[in-house]
């Protein structure tokens, strides 16, 4: 099988396949991002904001080309997939329109005489290496930043991801980023370690997985790189109290299942009052029976659409399985289709012991896991009782009584009566495992910025 390609997960066809780079292509690259870095830098932060700009006018205007792209390569629906391209599109514009601003130099008072100024610089070029489950959003809210900012763009996309990693580095050049830019990379990991030792690479950014971020994290401390890892979660939706208990429990299946449940920041862990516990289950094993297979590209009523790949479906089979050894029960969904195809039917599980290798596993896939409590206190803890800490969110008709808990979450979002609060001014990231640094809002653009003192004496 090709690794760079795009393969259908709904039947396991390989549309298309893509070269793998090779070490001279590599070179060339590396040359061509720092090249296109010391012209780009020169240019003023308004001109290279209105070139991202552009970027998010054909993002809206090639909306429904890019949805049917992503949908074939990775399996999401074509409405997920058009909610996709529009949210990229709103970090892209976001961006252009307040970038400048968020990086305005800025003088801090000095007790040595003269002016301290506070700069934005850029650093050279940067390596993203990012994941297939959101193919134009992942890329936006790392590129975008620092496109204005002054940095340039190696790329190198998930296998599946091929050709909409091509198609956007199409768009970047098409809205005036200068050749070499934003590059998509067909690398292999040794190539990337090579990219990542190389001096005119000032800085890299992961999303994947624990195992992926802490190569990709060694690599960098090693050669003295800033690094910024976002690496997943098992995230906890704490629920106290509800006054309709089956829109609060729609509410988290409907999150919970949305892109397939391959979501870093999903609600994975369920943790439900003991005296709504029963109702909140029933409720979800409704949601989850009657459900059929479906096509990603055109969706019917009561169908689920396939899983990335035949391979990530068979994974979160084997995990469901496991857990079920373990102790656990399943009250719904939960069977893995036959044939080539990636469908794993949405499934509802309960009774995770907790000291089962089950319990402290990410399943990034589509199952409300769903554990029993009987205080706020009790919640809290089983909330914490994890390695990851991506984000969390407690809902309660008691907005002070949820807002104390919330505020105790060990998580890097924090939320209170909703799972999760997206929007592209708002920062996204974690602590604990799920990695370090923050992406999108007026964080995003300076972890990859020169903070320069600038100071002129009197």
């Amino acid at each position: 099988m090709a690794k760079y390609r795009v393969q259908n997960p709904a039947t396991g066809e390989i549309v298309e396949t893509f070269d793998s780079a090779t070490d001279e292509q590599v070179e060339q690259q590396l040359a061509a991002a720092d090249a296109a870095y010391r012209e780009w830098r020169e240019r003023s932060v308004q001109e290279r904001a209105a070139v991202v700009k552009r970027v998010a006018e054909i993002f809206a205007e090639r909306r429904e080309e890019l949805a049917e792209i992503i949908a074939t390569e990775m399996g999401k629906s074509i409405a997920e997939s058009l909610d996709e391209v529009d949210f990229a599109t709103d970090i892209i514009e976001y961006y252009a329109v307040y970038g400048p601003g968020l990086i305005t130099d800025y003088e801090i008072p000095s007790t040595i005489p003269g002016k301290a100024i506070i700069e934005h610089l850029p650093v050279g070029a940067l390596l993203g290496v990012m994941p297939w489950n959101f193919p134009y959003y992942q890329v936006a809210r790392f590129a975008a930043p620092n496109l204005v900012l002054g940095n340039t763009i190696l790329l190198k996309h998930a296998d599946i991801c091929a050709k909409s990693n091509l198609v956007i580095q199409e768009i970047m050049e098409q809205a005036g980023v200068p050749q070499g830019g934003y590059q998509a990379l067909f690398t292999s990991h040794e190539q990337i370690a090579t990219m990542i030792a190389d001096p005119r690479v000032q800085g890299v950014s992961l999303t994947g997985s624990e195992r992926a971020g802490a190569i990709i994290g060694a690599q960098a401390g090693t050669h003295l790189k800033k690094a910024v890892l976002e690496l997943g979660g098992i995230d906890p939706m704490v629920v106290l109290d509800a006054d309709d208990v089956a829109e609060v429990a729609k509410t988290a299946w409907d999150f919970r299942v949305y892109n397939a449940g391959q979501v870093c920041n999903s609600n994975k862990r369920l943790i439900v009052m003991d005296d709504i516990y029963d109702e909140f289950v029933a409720e979800l094993v409704k949601l989850a029976e009657g459900l059929k297979p479906g096509d990603q590209l055109n969706l019917g009523e009561n169908e689920y659409v396939p899983l990335s790949t035949r391979a990530a479906a068979e994974t979160v089979h084997a995990q469901v399985q496991k857990a079920v050894s373990e102790g656990a029960r399943l009250l719904a969904g939960g069977e893995l289709s036959e044939g080539p195809g990636a469908y794993y039917s949405p499934a509802v599980l309960v009774d995770v012991p907790r000291d089962s290798e089950s319990y402290g596993e990410e399943i990034f896939g589509p199952v409300a896991t769903v554990y029993r409590v009987s205080s706020d206190e009790e919640a809290l803890e089983l909330a914490n009782d994890c390695a990851l800490g991506l984000g969390g969110s407690v809902f309660s008709t008691d907005e002070a009584r949820a807002a104390r808990v919330a505020s105790k979450l060990e998580v890097g979002m924090a939320h209170v009566n909703t799972i999760a609060a997206e929007a592209a001014e708002l920062p996204f990231g974690g602590v604990k495992r799920s990695g370090f640094g923050r992406e999108m809002g007026p964080v995003g653009i300076g972890e990859f910025a020169n903070k320069r003192l600038y100071f002129v004496a009197k």
